[in-house]
């Protein structure tokens, strides 16, 4: 467990606690087959620390032990026309950029494979992906010829895979020792020069944009520009570029290895001035967002209201675990398949799919993700369902 206040991405002590929330499931992307599964699951706290050097947040009470991945592991986002619209393009930009034509590519992470192959696809490449929580007989699709999925960690036993680009999403949050992590990844790389891309949750759409509900025992670490960017240069990688991507929400960095001679990127300054003035308000903040929901929801009750969550991946979970709306709200809605009929850890919704709302007739739709919002609206319009939708995230109505 990180009980020290030295920051896991830069390993300064300047760190300034903040909020706690405590009894969180361990897992907000695992499903339960029960109710009665659903409300025994283990729970950890959260413990927020921010490190005033480098602008990282972290969990300062995460306890690696409680975590063990496995197939039961359920986050693809590939169900959502709006997320595969991103996907396809991230993919087609990465082939482009760096003329990923019929090279290797490693993804470290690849959850259930999605986005590997569509990099395989787009550039006629050999694609290698491993996860532990990799299910090979969860689709009924053949794996493609050109594809190898590995249920296990990307070690450097697999170093004479020695690929052209190795990409890994929302990984780096889960790792405890993000720095630790890209370092023996660069050893793993030695003298081979590949495309390195990550992307990972943007601390700054959960501090400024109150995308409060992305507090997750998962992530033991949220990452800022700076943070990201320290974490990859202290590692030995330099810079090709680092943004922000799918409406803020997510941070992306591009890498190559850093050689003898290479360009000197470890000047990058950033201020942090802004994102300090956001972890001094975000307490306030969080408890104000916090409180507001539960009024809404407990008006819902006192109304006879019947009001449904759209989304069962981590910031559902969250919300309903934060929340605790037991006698308002009984039910979930995803687009993914396999997380319907399950259900919610820590408070034991069930999950449906969008087309049991025609026969539940609610009267509200609290929709998770703001980004989501016109896909979900066009969806439940087009099923003539006349409910309220309303988006935790101030920003977004219908």
């Amino acid at each position: 467990m990180n009980t020290t206040d030295t920051c896991p991405a830069c390993k300064s002590n300047s760190i300034k606690r903040t909020i706690e929330i405590n009894d969180m499931p361990v897992y907000c992307n695992v499903l339960w087959d029960s109710h009665a599964q659903s409300m025994a699951v283990n729970k950890g706290a959260i413990h927020l620390g921010y490190c005033r050097d480098c602008g990282h947040v972290y969990n300062m009470a995460f306890d690696e032990a409680l975590m063990d991945y496995t197939e039961d592991y359920e986050n693809s986002l590939h169900f959502s026309p709006k997320f595969n619209e991103y996907a396809d393009a991230l993919a087609q930009r990465l082939v482009d950029k760096y003329n990923v034509n019929e090279r290797q590519i490693v993804e470290i992470g690849c959850g259930k494979g999605d986005f590997l192959k569509i990099l395989c696809d787009r550039g006629n490449n050999k694609g290698h992906g491993f996860d532990k929580s990799y299910d090979p007989v969860r689709s009924n699709e053949p794996i493609p010829h050109n594809i190898t999925f590995y249920q296990e960690f990307f070690s450097d036993t697999h170093s004479y895979l020695d690929p052209d680009l190795i990409c890994c999403r929302h990984v780096l949050e889960h790792i405890e020792d993000p720095l630790a992590f890209l370092v023996n990844l660069r050893n793993i790389i030695g003298d081979s020069d590949p495309v390195v891309y990550f992307e990972v949750p943007n601390v700054l759409f959960t501090l400024k944009d109150m995308g409060i509900w992305d507090l997750i025992y998962e992530h033991c670490g949220y990452f800022s520009e700076s943070s990201l960017v320290n974490a990859f240069q202290s590692a030995g990688f330099e810079i090709n570029a680092v943004g922000e991507s799918f409406g803020g929400q997510f941070l992306y960095v591009e890498a190559k290895p850093a050689k003898e001679g290479s360009k000197n990127v470890s000047q990058l300054h950033y201020d942090l001035g802004e994102i300090d003035q956001y972890v001094n308000a975000f307490e306030i903040n969080y408890n104000d967002r916090v409180v507001h929901w539960s009024t809404a929801i407990e008006n819902s009750l006192t109304a006879g209201h019947q009001a449904v969550v759209w989304g069962a991946g981590s910031k559902g979970v969250t919300f309903l675990n934060v929340i605790n709306p037991r006698d308002t709200i009984h039910y979930v809605v995803d687009l993914n398949p396999h997380k319907c009929e399950k259900y919610v850890p820590g408070t034991g919704q069930q999950v449906k799919s969008p087309e049991f709302l025609a026969k539940h007739k609610p009267d509200k739709i609290i929709i998770m993700n703001p980004i989501y919002e016109k896909e979900i609206t066009t969806l439940v319009r087009s099923m003539g369902i006349d409910a309220e939708i309303e988006c935790v995230v101030s920003n977004c109505s219908a």
